[in-house]
């Protein structure tokens, strides 16, 4: 009986360790991600997933149209989920 306690005890620790180390700490960063995503507007200074810097011209629900660099003939549409930072332009 007094190991069946054990092993049982042992499971939900081990159970919590888990939930603690690794499901909440996904949650919060999904939870930001799409803070992130909701919080876009157009003419947003952006640093996408492979580290380049542009403007948001136009938002569709899924992608955006970026502008690179201070060539305005430097437009590319990609996904909201290459987004890893926003910075909102001065007022």
């Amino acid at each position: 009986m007094e190991g069946t306690i054990g092993i049982i005890l042992y499971i939900v620790v081990l159970g919590a360790l888990l939930y603690f180390m690794a499901i909440r700490p996904q949650k919060k960063e999904k939870q930001r991600q799409q803070e992130l995503m909701n919080s876009l507007a157009v003419g947003d200074t952006i640093l996408t997933t492979s580290g380049f810097y542009g403007v948001i011209i136009d938002m569709t629900d899924e992608d955006v149209i970026v502008e690179f660099g201070s060539n305005k003939n430097c437009r590319i549409p990609m996904q909201k989920a290459a987004i890893v930072r926003v910075e909102k332009p001065e007022a």
